[in-house]
């Protein structure tokens, strides 16, 4: 018996086969295999075409299914993670209207805090846990306001995840936790945003129907299923914003848990039992995978833009060619900690939320021509993508959150020895890797709306631990030191 996990990433789409008995992954493969391209027609927009990541989903099923040569009728259960904040608009004919306004797109950010300032900072904040934001709603009322031929054809809007929902079910969905993250969700009245929706002239319709995040959301369609090779009639029994499901994947789901994950972007996410927000609306607050009325469990997510884009440019640009990201590690570690003065602001992927949504731009600082090479430019990129996890991170503690113990998987930035031990040294935090990944979580997820599995400790018993990486006191000091001298330039 196996279950199946797609994470759709902005970068890529990676799929793994999950055994259900032993948890452990059987196959797995992403696409495409060089970096997903990102359009941006103006500075600060980002679109993907959605039926790219059904292109990519296919590949990367096709690769999975050659790997391992199961019986896809053993196959019991879907689950969908995928790249939050996106919208996808579709007409009555489910054809996509225009390219997917993705999640580190800015273009929205005015049109939100224009709402937040008429609508009040207390009904937006006790209301939607946020500002409205650049998020998904404040994207739509830019096609409103912008593209009206478009807007008008619109039957549904989704996310990304509920697009490729769509595709392998034929069904139009979308969750409570997904209409959080787009500030479509009421916390104090439990149901969509009439309000918010009302200020856009954004018609009820064109939110879908809400379906559990663990259950039977649709099962696959003979049409999708010939496409992948799979067998129609599969269950699709979870889906999640990657952040929920990176810390499901990692088997946080109570109060006081923390999870973190460093790819294109970067985030650290805690799960609190009451309903807070920040003032400032600097990190966010969503339903958790398991909130339910009567039962909170909110997600609080500080969400860095410019985290592994920033090291992969650093590849790009600063190191010779022919050089891997383990060679560019050993490089930026002969640095000191500190890089010798040299303090980089990570903020060239969007407008930050962590910054009140302000565009800051990446920047070097600190550069002495006759003092710094190579090696110090990169550590202090590496660092510079620390301290600003650090940055946020204060503010969560401000909440009532303490960062005791960080979740992480054993991926992305988190293979850096280097960024690895200044995480610790600059949060006190203890740090622990686990053999996991988005796609394999939600093969698990979907075991647990499948009820394959009875609770999220019977679906991660086999979640194994890898490597504990503990503060080194002594270093803590230098550490504090460039981390102070990093933050006198973000307040400058």
């Amino acid at each position: 018996m196996y279950l199946l996990g797609y994470d759709i990433g902005s970068s890529s789409v990676k799929c793994s086969l999950v055994d259900a008995q032993n948890g452990s992954c059987v196959a797995t493969a992403f696409a495409p295999k060089s970096e997903a391209p990102i359009k941006a027609v103006n500075p600060g927009w980002a679109e993907q075409n959605p039926e790219d990541w059904w292109s990519y989903l296919k590949a990367a099923t096709a690769d999975v299914l050659s790997q391992c040569k199961v019986d896809t009728a053993d196959i019991k259960a879907i689950g969908i993670s995928y790249q939050m904040h996106g919208l996808v608009c579709v007409d009555k004919d489910k054809k996509v209207l225009r390219p997917a306004i993705i999640w580190c797109d800015s273009r929205a950010v005015g049109i939100g805090e224009d709402a937040f300032q008429e609508l009040g900072r207390s009904q937006c904040l006790t209301h939607l846990l946020n500002t409205p934001g650049n998020f998904t709603a404040s994207k739509l009322a830019w096609v409103k306001r912008n593209e009206p031929k478009i807007f008008d054809k619109i039957d549904k809007i989704m996310l990304p995840g509920d697009y490729i929902a769509m595709r392998l079910t034929g069904e139009i969905a979308t969750t409570i936790s997904g209409l959080s993250e787009g500030m479509f969700w009421d916390f104090q009245t439990g149901e969509v945003a009439g309000f918010l929706l009302d200020y856009y002239g954004i018609p009820r319709s064109f939110i879908p129907k809400i379906v559990p995040t663990f259950a039977e959301q649709g099962k696959l369609t003979a049409a999708a299923a010939k496409d992948l090779g799979l067998t129609a009639g599969t269950p699709v029994t979870y889906r999640a914003g990657d952040q929920p499901n990176n810390a499901l994947s990692l088997n946080v789901f109570e109060p006081g848990e923390i999870a973190s994950t460093a790819g294109t972007s970067g985030v650290v996410y805690g799960v609190n039992g009451e309903i807070s927000y920040d003032p400032k609306s600097r990190v966010n607050t969503f339903a958790h995978v398991n909130h339910k009325t009567g039962f909170n469990r909110l997600g609080i997510l500080l969400c860095i833009n410019g985290t592994g884009i920033l090291n992969a440019w650093m590849k790009r640009n600063i190191v010779p060619e022919g050089i891997g990201y383990a060679e560019m590690n050993d490089l930026a570690a002969q640095a000191p900690i500190g890089a010798a003065g040299v303090s980089v602001l990570p903020f060239g992927n969007g407008a930050e939320r962590v910054l009140e949504n302000k565009e800051r731009g990446c920047s070097f600082n600190g550069v002495n021509f006759n003092i710094h090479n190579r090696s110090h430019l990169l550590r202090a990129a590496q660092e510079g993508i620390v301290f600003s996890f650090k940055y946020g991170i204060e503010i969560m503690e401000d909440m009532g959150m303490p960062v005791n113990k960080i979740h992480a998987g054993n991926a992305n930035m988190f293979l850096s020895p280097l960024f690895r031990d200044t995480l610790a040294g600059v949060t006190g935090a203890t740090i622990e890797l686990y053999d996991t990944d988005g796609s394999i979580g939600a093969a698990k997820g979907a075991g647990m709306g499948a009820h394959i599995y009875n609770d999220h400790n019977e679906a991660f018993a086999s979640l194994q631990k890898i490597r504990v990486i503990e503060p080194k006191a002594s270093d803590m000091p230098a550490y504090d030191e460039a981390y102070q001298r990093w933050k006198s330039y973000i307040q400058q």
